[in-house]
């Protein structure tokens, strides 16, 4: 996903001439001779087989360089509307929209219709359908979130503390999910949240996919909806501690997280109380453990300063924990008279601990209580009152530390599985000593276990449940590290079925991200393992550009040295092929967003390895993209892709990787490409633009099939169900590109 994810403690129309309607691709073939470059007056006609959009050769200038954009008259003048209410679409963008969707449905997915539908049967049967989290308690409540048999949507619910483990006792549902996406294309929660008197609840919810949230309110001892509501919200509140307010993140017209305020129910409105400055930073608003402060973070990709209140304040006077430095990144916690803070201040690339005096925490006062260890990168940290927590990565697999605040004793809690995920969580409540872990691996179900910080003593309380069967020892999971060209060794994690042959016969789905230190955990998912049933090795790569080696590793695959990221993907693919995973041109690559510009360049790298690449939401158009202010998420990129307004060298190095420029005469794959007319993330016309010039540019290869979400954005449909049919689709695609979807031949 094309988003900040550093900043958190660990990060962006066309006429389809001579078609009157959809129905003429499906009834009026057209052949026609197009000419390499189409003026307005000029329209190309269209086959049954290939929608041809027209060309209109714009010329762009900058820092002394010109390119050429045949179809940027694709993006909608009025582009940021359209992402609130997509009627207002320009006529003839949707109906070359359309015309595409009309093609993927006919010539792709009509004919994979009978494999989509057992994939998505099958793939349903290994989720449990009423199922439920486990209950938090927060007082004299346990809080949980729950499905119901059928339900596309979650119900948030709550049971007396003391019940929490008693499945006999009935809980009380707060919001019915169900209920309140009856009828709507889409709809999805952001952040719920329940007062600290428990006698109200705030919810954000979108319901267009554009990511612009309403926050509404409801009284819990009535039942009653409350009149207030704020709109144009990021989603993210935190309730006050007197439970009358909530300090909530304005979203402007650009898209973009732009101040936090504070609204009083039944006053007059919000008040602003801090705006910031730098279109580059992104803002967040989060509660200490303690319950003592809000916190409002400012970050951009490498820079970090938070701010601080106190929670009951009646009128917040913000103080600063230490002023923004430039590539110092920090995040805090509250821990009694002090401060704890994750940071990579003092050249602590894979980031320390310090601590600071509550009322002096500036960085002169910073004292460490966990030293940097290169190589072993802090992921994250949770403090609760006699105790702190913290997550790290060594030797690429993570562990939990837990330091006791009497003593500083360490205790480290980790796991044997060559791969595997781990996850912590504290709840709600300061004062306790419970912690609960998360774990599984590529091939062992969810495990949840209560963990208790004093006697040590741990139980497990949840453990995923496979409707449908799962048996643990009938796949293998590997942990690969692969060579670079450069040297280095580049993680990889395979699942396959235990009966799959590793003699180079195998087709393989190659999975890749890379990008803002985002690395794809290794933890359990029921939907590869379709794949893995009809004998297809899954793997993922964990290229430069992620954090799976730690700091150094992302920062070895961003700005001038992004182009290991897709070096990394490609190298890691050729290897497994070597070592029998798969064989050349019996690969599938898969990556969406920033995963997306990744499927983009391997594509143009090396496109005979592939048999198909699945692109969702792909972020192809680099170049564009970064040079449009305007764009929600492009100040805020430039600290990991470049700026190539105001530098030729970041124009250069874009330039020669971006997909969409760098299309050429090649034999690509067959392609899946997705995109949501409301995302604000990857804007629709990425993925329109770019299938309209491979058809251009590589007619004879491909094919290539363009979906675009016309009711959803960046996360696709927003029911679990719903989306679950747009994953069966992408298995369904893998699955013919490699001969394996009966009478379905996508050559």
């Amino acid at each position: 996903m094309r988003l900040s994810h550093l900043f958190a403690g660990a990060a962006s129309a066309a006429l389809l001439a001579g078609c009157a309607s959809t129905a003429n691709i499906e009834t009026e073939p057209v052949v026609v001779d197009t000419p390499p470059v189409q003026t307005e007056t000029e329209e190309p006609s269209v086959t049954l087989a290939t929608p041809v959009a027209k060309r209109e050769m714009k010329s762009i200038e900058q820092v002394g360089r010109t390119r050429v954009d045949p179809y940027n008259w694709m993006k909608d003048d009025n582009w940021q509307q359209v992402m609130q209410d997509p009627t207002v679409l320009r006529a003839d963008i949707r109906e070359y929209l359309e015309a595409e969707n009309a093609f993927t449905k006919t010539n792709l997915e009509e004919p994979l219709e009978g494999l989509k539908e057992e994939l998505f049967s099958e793939m349903r049967g290994r989720i449990k359908e009423d199922d439920a989290s486990l209950p938090s308690v927060d007082g004299p409540y346990a809080y949980l979130t729950r499905f119901r048999t059928g339900g596309e949507y979650p119900i948030i619910a709550r049971k007396a503390a003391a019940d929490i483990y008693n499945t006999d006792a009935e809980d009380e549902v707060l919001l019915d999910g169900d209920a309140m996406g009856e009828g709507k294309a889409y709809f999805a929660f952001n952040d719920v949240e329940h007062s600290p008197n428990h006698k109200l609840i705030a919810y954000a919810v979108d319901e267009q996919g554009s990511e612009f949230y309403s926050i509404k309110f409801k009284n819990l001892e009535t039942g009653e909806d409350l009149p207030d509501v704020i709109e144009n919200t990021y989603g993210s509140f935190v309730w006050g501690a007197n439970s009358d307010r909530v300090y909530w993140i304005e979203r402007n017209d650009e898209g973009r997280p732009a101040a936090v305020h504070m609204y009083t129910l039944g006053g007059d409105g919000s008040t602003e109380i801090y705006r910031e400055q730098d279109p580059g930073f992104f803002l967040s608003v989060s509660e200490s453990q303690s319950g003592d402060y809000i916190f409002i973070g400012a970050g951009s990709h490498t820079t970090s300063e938070v701010h601080y209140f106190e929670a009951d304040a009646d009128t917040p006077e913000l103080k600063t924990i230490a002023p923004r430095e430039t590539d110092v990144e920090y995040s805090v916690a509250h821990w009694g008279d002090q401060f704890v803070i994750s940071t990579n201040a003092d050249g602590a690339v894979d980031f320390k601990i310090v601590t600071a005096p509550t009322d002096a925490p500036g960085r002169d006062n910073w004292t460490d209580l966990v030293a940097h260890q290169p190589g072993t990168l802090i992921l994250g940290m949770d403090v609760l009152k006699d105790h702190f927590i913290r997550l790290e990565r060594h030797d690429g697999l993570p562990r939990i530390i837990v330091r006791e605040r009497a003593g500083g004793t360490e205790e480290t809690i980790a796991f044997d599985e060559e791969a595997y995920s781990l996850g912590t969580s504290v709840g709600y409540e300061y004062d306790t000593t419970q912690m609960r872990i998360n774990y599984s691996s590529p091939s062992t179900p969810s495990q949840v276990f209560d963990y208790d910080l004093a006697s040590k003593e741990r139980v497990l309380r949840k453990e995923q449940e496979v409707p449908s069967g799962h048996n643990a020892d009938d796949y293998k999971v590997k942990r690969v590290l692969a060579p670079a060209r450069d040297g280095e060794a580049v993680p990889v994690t395979v699942l396959y079925h235990k009966d799959t042959p590793i003699d180079g016969s195998a087709p393989m789905l190659l999975y890749g991200y890379g990008s803002y230190g985002v690395t794809i955990s290794a933890r359990f998912r029921t939907t590869p393992l379709a794949l893995a049933d009809r004998g297809m090795v899954y793997a993922i790569v964990h290229p430069r550009g992620s954090m799976a080696k730690g700091y150094q590793w992302y920062l070895d695959g961003k700005l001038e040295k992004k182009v290991n990221t897709f070096n990394d993907y490609v190298d890691a693919g050729n290897y497994l092929i070597t070592e029998g995973y798969s064989s050349r041109g019996n690969v599938v690559g898969m990556g969406g967003s920033a995963g997306g510009l990744l499927m983009g360049a391997v594509a143009n790298q090396d496109p005979e390895m592939f048999a198909g690449i699945i692109a969702a939401v792909p972020f192809v158009d680099v170049i564009n993209t970064m040079s449009d202010e305007s764009l929600p998420l492009t100040p805020p990129e430039w600290p990991e892709w470049g700026n190539p307004i105001t530098s030729a060298e970041d124009y250069d190095t874009i330039l020669a990787y971006s997909p969409y420029d760098q299309t050429a005469d090649k034999p690509y794959p067959a392609m899946l490409i997705t995109g949501g007319l409301s995302d604000p993330r990857v804007t629709y016309w990425e993925p329109s633009k770019w299938a309209a010039k491979l058809r251009h540019e590589a007619p004879e290869a491909g094919p290539y099939y363009l979906r675009i979400n016309m009711d959803a954005g960046h996360g696709g449909a927003s029911g679990r169900f719903e989306g679950l049919k747009e994953t069966a689709l992408e298995y369904a695609f893998a699955l013919a590109a490699v001969g394996k979807a009966e009478g379905v031949d996508l050559d």
